[in-house]
């Protein structure tokens, strides 16, 4: 039997899907598709923002998810497929959902990326079953302000991340509750 949760996130996240237009859906099919969508979304976020090009050198991990798709109509949810990648290989591949309820009306996509700056957050990321985003590690969101006022020097937490290429209409985007997992590909 299918469980009510997982039936309500599919369902969400197909309407999600047709909400939103946009040609390129949130799950990529193959290991070689998170990749290239990866690379592409480091690109992009890189030539936009100097401090994520100058993290991606001190990192231990790099958590890359190039395309979340959110919708919600009074219940929410999210969901997007990515990689990590230490040392310049990508290690392992995982995705990103949330849900939730209150007033919220739309869809969207939008990619982000977290750099794990230490063994701590590393470890937790690979030694937990699901990483809830908000218990754990401290992530710090860096927003496009915020990010004129730091640098690699004065950066000490666990992790940064940067959320970009936002696309369609619904408001704001936390990633405060997304739980990360491990999947194979």
């Amino acid at each position: 039997m299918t469980h009510p949760r997982s039936f309500f996130l599919a369902a969400l996240f197909t309407v999600a899907i047709a909400l939103t237009g946009m040609p390129h859906s949130a799950r990529a099919a193959t290991a070689s598709d998170i990749q290239q969508d990866s690379a592409q979304a480091l690109r992009n976020l890189y030539k936009t923002n100097s401090i994520a090009a100058d993290l991606s050198h001190k990192a231990k991990g790099i958590l890359v998810f190039p395309n979340i798709v959110k919708g919600g109509f009074f219940l929410g949810g999210s969901y997007g497929e990515g990689e990590l990648i230490e040392g310049g290989h990508v290690t392992g591949y995982y995705s990103s959902a949330s849900g939730s309820i209150g007033f919220q009306l739309g869809a969207q996509s939008y990619s982000y990326v977290i750099f794990l700056m230490n063994d701590k957050a590393l470890r937790y990321l690979k030694e937990t079953n699901g990483w809830e985003v908000g218990v754990g590690p401290t992530v710090v969101i860096v927003n496009t302000g915020a990010a004129k006022n730091l640098s690699t020097t004065t950066m000490k937490d666990d992790a940064y991340a940067f959320i970009f290429g936002q696309q369609g209409l619904m408001a704001g985007i936390s990633l405060e509750g997304s739980k990360i997992s491990h999947i194979d590909r």
